[in-house]
């Protein structure tokens, strides 16, 4: 395609050479870049792309996108931009051919209940008779083929990819979790909502954002570029988004008053049931995810979809058709001769560990063992407050190490420790005999949950990433405690 359509309707700048030439592909690792491609240079994380322009040019790119002056202009065409992230997302966009004008995008956002939503929305599309693409923490889904996910929410010219894959497969609709780093970064920079939910704000990612006005303004981007926001009013900050949202707004709720509303709620082991009434009419959900902030989750949901249109009896039998989500308040005993219950769950913030311990609470009928830890490299001021909720809310807790990556596991466990006061737990290093300890502490009717992993399948140690799946780790202490009998 010619640099100058890729660069339609974006304000540039030609410092050096000429925008009339043909690009093959479009970079922004400079590792990738072959003869042909153009380069744009992103300001990461960690590193600043400009770094590489020399790099890019050796590797035969044909032009640079740049944001910062450069000193030495190497040999090749180079293009100025007031912001080198936005302008991605627009070139990808424009090279991929607009591919989400093609269908509509519904975007959920929020500190929990990101993924969950995302598969119920794709759940009730379906039973709809719709053709459903996902973009999410877990996985990212053309219909049933399954892809892999490295992040959140994609790169935008890995996302714009994704989009065009989804069009050309005559995908209908989009969902997709919109995370507080993407909203910031300008992932999405450009796309248009059809629908945007938000699920809730609590303290988590402070390590990027720095300060919690920082992490709610980024989530807010996602509602100011929407035509429909469909706000949870039950989370302090509903009310807030509700003021500071663009577009049509939609509430929900169990408590407060609400445009859709749960009552009724009869929670069990297994699942929730609860009715939900929208505009004067009445339905009986019996959701197989146990738990009232999953009821939380299918109302924003819910009001997604009847925004679409969608009629409530369609609503209600795809919340249905769903059985499960991995990773999330996920029954891993199903199969196993065991009189005790395992639930895996990703619970990785104070509010998430909060909400699948007091979800646990509603419905046990023995002992609660809750084995968590706290990831390394992540915001430090979380650590004591999971630890006086995890000790607070089970009978017993097992703290341990979840993916230390370049941290001493014993630094954080220490941290975890320093807000427990309580006595009712022990330290065990190593995840998996922390595993181990609490299965064979296990007596019938007690519930073990496993928190802060969920659907992962690795654990990032300070020199590499292992192989660490809890489903797979639970069927192998099963089999070692049999033979231990």
């Amino acid at each position: 395609m010619n640099l100058k359509n890729i660069l339609y309707k974006i304000n540039y700048k030609v410092i050096r050479g000429t925008d009339d030439l043909e690009i093959r592909e479009i970079q922004y690792d400079s590792r990738k870049v072959k003869n042909g491609d153009l380069f744009i240079c992103i300001e990461g994380y960690k590193t600043d792309g400009h770094k590489y322009i020399d790099s890019a040019c050796k590797n035969g790119a044909a032009a640079i996108i740049c944001s910062r002056n450069i000193e030495k202009l190497p040999d090749c065409n180079i293009i100025k931009v007031d912001d080198t992230r936005k302008v991605m997302s627009l070139a990808a966009s424009n090279y991929y051919g607009n591919p989400s004008s093609k269908m509509k995008i519904i975007g959920i956002t929020g500190t929990n209940g990101k993924t969950t939503s995302t598969f119920m929305i794709k759940s009730i599309l379906e039973a709809a008779g719709y053709k459903v693409g996902l973009v999410g923490t877990i996985a990212n889904y053309i219909g049933n083929k399954k892809l892999h996910s490295d992040r959140t929410t994609p790169e935008s010219l890995d996302l714009q990819k994704l989009f065009k894959d989804m069009a050309d497969s005559g995908v209908d609709y989009c969902v997709m979790e919109t995370s507080s780093h993407s909203l910031y970064l300008n992932r999405i920079y450009g796309v248009k909502f059809s629908q945007a939910i938000f699920t809730n704000l609590t303290r988590d990612h402070l390590d990027f954002h720095k300060t919690f006005e920082n992490y709610y303004n980024a989530k807010l981007i996602l509602f100011k570029n929407t035509l429909n926001s469909i706000i949870n009013m039950d989370d302090e900050y509903g009310e807030k988004i509700y003021k500071d949202a663009g577009g049509n707004k939609l509430t929900y709720a169990i408590e407060k008053s609400a445009d859709i509303k749960a009552d009724n709620l009869n929670m069990h082991s297994r699942g929730v049931e609860f009715d939900v009434t929208y505009k004067n009419e009445t339905q009986h959900i019996n959701l197989n995810i146990p738990g009232k902030y999953n009821v939380m989750n299918a109302l924003g949901s819910i009001g997604a979809c009847v925004n679409e249109g969608i009629d409530i009896k369609i609503v209600k039998q795809g919340l249905e058709n769903l059985l499960a989500v991995p990773g999330r308040c996920e029954i891993v005993t199903h199969g196993y001769n065991l009189d005790y219950e395992i639930i895996v769950d990703y619970a990785h913030t104070p509010d998430g560990l909060k909400n699948i311990l007091n979800t646990v609470r509603e419905f046990k009928k023995g002992r609660l063992i809750a084995v968590f830890g706290c990831g390394g490299d992540r915001d430090n001021t979380k650590r004591p407050i999971m630890g006086k909720i995890g000790t607070d809310l089970s009978d017993f807790a097992i703290i341990t190490s979840d993916n230390p990556r370049t941290e001493e596991p014993m630094s954080i466990i220490h941290e975890i420790v320093s807000g427990i006061q309580k006595k009712n737990y022990e330290v065990i290093e190593n995840r998996r005999e922390a595993i181990k300890a609490a299965m064979k502490m296990a007596q019938k009717d007690d519930i073990v949950v496993i928190a802060g992993k969920g659907h992962e399948d690795y654990q990032i140690l300070k020199d590499k990433t292992i192989h660490f799946d809890e489903r797979e780790v639970v069927a192998e202490i099963v089999k070692e405690l049999e033979s231990e009998r």
